[in-house]
């Protein structure tokens, strides 16, 4: 199987969805996804862009898998970029595009100075777990993941202000 990978367009866009949605139920999370392709085409495909892709595309076209990352600001190392996702869908697993699609975010992080590329893997995931520190990442165990979703967002503001 070949595929190659290159900087992702605004005409990925439904394709990067579908992988998005595909990722929530592999993450046992099928009602998860709130963001449309218009969201993404215009989030990430405008002018002033907020995040950035790499997709995997096999030579008939067809996207297999994507990477989708953004610029933050780390207090203590400075520039970095959070890896939001990286997916390959299932029957392509195995062929070497999460790896290509993981180099090619390290490689632009690396090219363009950020001090740190940090992302998020679910515990049970241990294939990914084992990847990432096979490949140098440091998994943090120690640490817990704090989210304010929309709904408590707004409750939170309507209490204390």
């Amino acid at each position: 199987m070949s595929f190659h990978i290159r900087k992702g367009e605004l005409k990925d866009a439904e394709s990067i969805h579908n992988l998005i949605v595909e990722l929530a139920v592999f993450e046992k999370e099928p009602d998860a996804v709130e963001v449309s392709v218009k969201d993404l085409e215009s989030d990430g495909f405008s002018k002033d862009p907020r995040f950035n892709t790499f997709v995997a595309e096999q030579e008939d076209g067809t996207i297999i898998g994507m990477a989708l990352f953004y610029e933050r600001y780390s207090t203590w190392k400075g520039k970095a970029i959070h890896l939001e996702d990286l997916m390959v869908t299932q029957e392509k697993r195995g062929i070497g595009a999460g790896k290509a699609l993981y180099s090619a975010v390290l490689k632009y992080a690396y090219e363009n100075g950020y001090k740190r590329v940090a992302w998020e893997v679910l515990d049970w995931n241990t294939s990914a777990i084992t990847f990432y520190e096979n490949s140098g990442a440091n998994v943090l165990r120690d640490w817990n993941v704090a989210q304010m979703n929309e709904q408590n967002l707004e409750k939170f503001i309507n209490e204390n202000f």
